[in-house]
């Protein structure tokens, strides 16, 4: 479908919008860029799970300093996604976005030269940082390039398309370079990303229209990072050091405070980077709630899998690299029939089956035990992430098309902080439930029924009196 736009030649729009045709090749380059933007990040979360098993042997520690390796990332992603949307509405998203590529990069390179565990959690912590740069300014675009509701709705599933198709290929890729050359490998496949997304974003992204008078939060971003920071810590910790120990209990005294204080600021603050009146719409609150249980479920059990198949059951990482490729493979052709489903059945209908779907293949992996064959647990995997497939697109459509256009930065970001916090939260929740020894099994079957009670959960909020999105 051919789009009309006016501006500048492409090597300049980032600073104007004088005339040029903008055509439709335009628009499916810019979104093979966003694409990558978000695949990068997709990618860097199958990766490094396959990663982890050799990651501890190299560098030493326990489960918790592989939680840290994993939520790192996730954390800074969650806190700092608000204001990076809020940034790209300010000076212009194809600005931000294209920085935090370049970031992202480049924090790739430091963390294949890492030294310690150390020195990689921090960098990962940066790569969280340029990730929450790069997808709500990739969707910002997209809803910009695509601005009526059934192409955006296409585009969007492409998009999702594309970061599951890196989904599928991490763990494959991940244990291909670990098995030749060694873990570090996993982070440099991220270079030639990065380069080619720069270079297509550069040349055919739209900018979108900078709102100087968007102001930064930054007391709410200060609070935000503490809260999901001491709440991570408690709960990675807690599987360690136990639940009443003075360090936890601390930790979510502080999270709650500092949980208390970002909503007093938010809602006083003249413009907060979470503006709580888009909560006043049901229709956004339930699907930023859906975001943060889906979370939750799947990347929680991504984490405790990855464990499973190479400490329990003693699979090499490039076998755990094959064992999840049926699982993830399936989310690519799923994204794209999403849509066509939403619009047979509509976006609820569709968000709730997908959801139900990924909990009852948590319910029937409930008999796992160490030794289990893949073939006995392969089809209970693919449910759940063809379940994840089905509702990711018509969610995140349908969440963008319940604001308005210029707020589409500030829309994104809320869905992927949700989103991410979920994850923050299952990696460290079920990372500790199995921490303690002797305790893996049990963690991993408990994390299963969690799992499939915040999937029914989020097929009821869904389904329980929400209207469909106008059509715009």
């Amino acid at each position: 479908m051919n789009h009309i736009f006016i501006t500048r030649p492409a090597c300049h729009q980032a600073d104007d919008h004088t005339p040029q045709a903008r055509t439709s090749l335009a628009d499916a380059l810019t979104l093979a860029a966003m694409s990558l933007g978000y695949g990068v990040v997709q990618l860097d979360v199958t990766i490094v799970n396959t990663a982890l098993a050799s990651i501890r042997a190299s560098l030493g520690g326990g489960v918790s300093e592989l939680q840290w390796v994993v939520n790192a990332y996730t954390i800074a992603f969650a806190a700092f996604i608000l204001t990076a949307g809020a940034l790209g509405d300010r000076i212009g998203a194809r600005r931000v976005f294209m920085g935090g590529f370049a970031l992202f990069t480049a924090a790739s390179v430091g963390c294949a030269a890492a030294p310690n565990a150390s020195s990689l959690i921090a960098l990962r912590a940066i790569q969280g940082l340029a990730a929450a740069i790069l997808v709500p300014n990739s969707l910002a675009l997209l809803n910009h390039a695509y601005p009526e509701a059934k192409a955006r709705g296409r585009a969007v599933a492409i998009w999702a398309a594309g970061a599951s198709l890196a989904l599928t290929a991490g763990p494959f890729v991940g244990g291909v370079l670990i098995a030749l050359t060694g873990w570090r490998a996993i982070f440099l496949v991220n270079l030639p990303i990065g380069l080619a997304g720069l270079w297509l974003a550069r040349t055919y992204a739209q900018e979108t229209p900078a709102h100087a008078s968007h102001e930064l939060d930054l007391p709410g971003q200060c609070a935000a990072i503490v809260a999901l920071g001491a709440l991570a810590a408690s709960l990675i910790e807690g599987g360690a050091r136990g639940w009443a120990d003075p360090f936890v209990l601390t930790g979510f005294v502080l999270a709650i405070a500092a949980g208390v204080l970002f909503v007093l600021q938010e809602a006083k603050a003249r413009q907060p980077m979470l503006p709580l009146s888009l909560f006043d719409d049901r229709l956004f609150s339930v699907c930023a709630l859906v975001g943060l249980l889906v979370n939750v479920a799947v990347y929680g059990l991504i984490f405790v899998f990855s464990l499973y198949f190479q400490e329990i059951n003693h699979l090499s990482a490039f076998a755990t690299g094959l064992a999840f490729v049926p699982m993830l493979a399936v989310v690519f052709p799923v994204n794209l029939i999403a849509p066509r489903v939403a619009e047979r059945i509509g976006a609820r209908a569709t968000i709730a089956a997908g959801a139900v779907l990924a909990a009852l293949g948590c319910l029937a992996l409930l008999t796992i035990a160490p030794g289990t064959s893949y073939w006995a647990i392969g089809g209970q995997l693919i449910a759940i992430s063809s379940g994840l497939g089905l509702l990711v697109p018509p969610l995140t459509s349908t969440l963008l098309g319940s604001v308005d256009a210029s707020r589409s930065g500030i829309a994104a970001g809320v869905l992927n902080a949700t989103r991410q916090t979920g994850s923050v939260l299952g990696v460290a929740l079920f990372g500790s439930l199995i921490a303690r020894s002797g305790a893996f099994i049990p963690g991993l079957r408990l994390s299963l029924v969690i799992s499939a009670l915040v999937m029914l959960a989020a097929a009821v909020a869904i389904g329980v009196r929400v209207r469909e999105p106008a059509k715009r």
